[in-house]
């Protein structure tokens, strides 16, 4: 309950942050989407309603500069995703025989059928979806995805998930309705990225059940 009262009134969070911190705002900002790409025992974090608000705040306080909120955040979901890789490399195969109380062997295996289905592509895809953006580099590494490969798939769907979220902030993050709503929205967009994750889900078990 914390950590969903923390995602629908992130913005609130964030601004107590810039007031407390200043420009260190930027080095928080950086280590969150960094941890929540890069470790895969960190898949709550609030990626996609944090890269809103950041834009939202940059536009309504003045105190951020989007420009560089961009760029650093770019850098740390690639380098984020790059450490994940190689966990998952340097783990290997082996790692989907465990399930442990950090490492769902569900999420894993999910997101291994996502990539069957969609191939490298699940790198830029899985940005948008919350949970499998944390394990997807992590099961390419173990998939042994060749690191050339990865790494421009990584750089893409970095860039466009960081992009994205963070101008649309900018632009509409300040209007009435939206600052009204906020709460509405993050649920929204929660909701919004987890529905490919749920069709994905349901089609695979109406799929199964055919077979029968």
């Amino acid at each position: 309950m914390e950590l969903i009262n923390f995602i629908l009134h992130i913005d609130q969070h964030l601004l107590e942050f810039i007031k407390q911190y200043g420009v260190w705002i930027y080095a928080i900002l950086f280590l969150i989407v960094f941890v929540e790409t890069g470790l895969v025992v960190m898949p709550f974090l609030p990626g996609d309603s944090m890269l809103f608000a950041a834009g939202a705040l940059a536009a309504s306080t003045g105190q951020m500069d989007p420009w560089l909120l961009i760029a650093l955040l770019f850098t740390a979901a690639v380098l984020g995703d790059t450490l994940n890789y190689h966990i998952g490399r340097y783990i290997g195969p082996r790692v989907f025989e465990m399930d442990s109380r950090f490492i769902k062997k569900e999420h894993l295996l999910k997101t291994h059928q996502f990539f069957e289905k969609h191939g490298g592509k699940t790198i830029i895809i899985a940005r948008f979806m919350p949970f499998i953006r944390t394990f997807a580099p992590f099961v390419a590494g173990a998939g042994r995805m060749s690191y050339k490969h990865f790494l421009a798939f990584n750089v893409i769907g970095g860039f466009l998930w960081v992009a994205s979220f963070i101008t649309v902030g900018y632009f509409f993050g300040s209007h009435p309705f939206v600052k009204e709503n906020f709460s509405h929205l993050m649920l929204g967009i929660i909701v919004f990225s987890l529905l490919p994750a749920v069709f994905e889900f349901v089609r695979a078990k109406l799929k199964a059940r055919k077979h029968h």
